[in-house]
């Protein structure tokens, strides 16, 4: 599955303009899937690994000042070049005040990465995201967010902290058992990511194929945006002095998890077309993300 993903993202993206009920039909799994990704990758550490990284605070507080500072202000800015004002203004700020995508601890381990230090950040940032997500769009934008933000800690929660304390305890206490299920775990983990891909493409196909010109200028954004978070996360290579905590670091800063997004269009009452940078995003990370992973991966033998 790790080999040929980046030929079943394409795959997948392409049957999902095609046969968009396919994932209309997943819209309403995306909570379980994300946090089955999240087990099958969290499995693949024990508690030791996790106690070394949370021996580090500096890297966790590192990625979410890179995560919701640059980023936001990368966002801001082809914002403004692209849209100047309007819903995909909005929307494209939105965007680039989104936490990590949960599924960058996937791309970590598949690039052979600290996949620890990937899950803590991203446990560390979707947590915060409740309170940093509001306050972030509300000074850039001046528009209040009112989605409820109790129902998104909690759902966040289910999301990625309660499979990753599960996989932990479990690889802890199993450690030979759950080691020689790795092989299933990342197919697993592989299998969800593909089906969010669906879930995201499909829902939104009309959209896409009722509007290309106007998807293409999202997509210059949203590539945009993804090259500068491999850039900026880049630019710590100084500070990071082991491979492992730069392919996190690689993943985390450049991956935005856009059921945040779509969580906040729909409760809030906010245009649907403010969901369409997160969307496109969405699609983009997934289709850069294998790529870079296994060229990491193919660096390092």
């Amino acid at each position: 599955m790790e080999d040929h993903l980046v030929v079943l993202v394409l795959a997948t993206g392409a049957l999902g303009l095609a046969a968009p009920q396919l994932g209309v039909g997943l819209r309403g799994a995306v909570t379980p899937l994300l946090a089955l990704l999240m087990l099958a990758v969290s499995l693949s550490f024990d508690l030791d690994t996790l106690r070394e990284v949370l021996r580090r605070p500096h890297l966790q507080a590192l990625a979410t000042l890179l995560v919701y500072g640059p980023m936001s202000l990368v966002a801001l800015g082809l914002a403004g070049l692209l849209f100047g004002a309007g819903e995909l203004w909005v929307g494209m700020v939105l965007l680039g005040t989104l936490p990590t995508d949960v599924s960058s601890p996937l791309l970590v381990w598949i690039a052979r990465g600290n996949v620890a230090l990937a899950t803590v950040s991203n446990a560390v940032n979707t947590a915060l995201a409740p309170l940093v997500v509001p306050a972030l769009f509300l000074f850039y934008t001046g528009v209040e967010l009112a989605a409820p933000l109790g129902e998104l800690a909690g759902e966040l929660a289910l999301v990625v902290l309660l499979p990753t304390v599960v996989g932990v305890a479990v690889r802890t206490r199993r450690p030979r058992q759950v080691a020689s299920l790795e092989p299933a775990l990342s197919a697993t983990a592989s299998v969800a990511y593909l089906a969010l891909l669906l879930a995201v493409v499909g829902p939104n196909a009309d959209l896409v194929l009722a509007a290309p010109t106007t998807v293409a200028l999202v997509a210059v954004g949203a590539v945009a945006l993804n090259v500068c978070g491999y850039l900026v996360a880049a630019a710590t290579r100084p500070l990071l002095h082991r491979r492992g905590d730069r392919v996190a670091m690689l993943f985390t800063v450049s991956k935005k998890e856009f059921s945040i997004a779509a969580f906040v269009v729909f409760a809030g009452g906010l245009p649907a077309e403010v969901a369409l940078p997160a969307v496109v995003y969405a699609v983009v990370q997934m289709l850069t993300s294998p790529v870079v992973a296994r060229a990491l991966a193919r660096r390092q033998g």
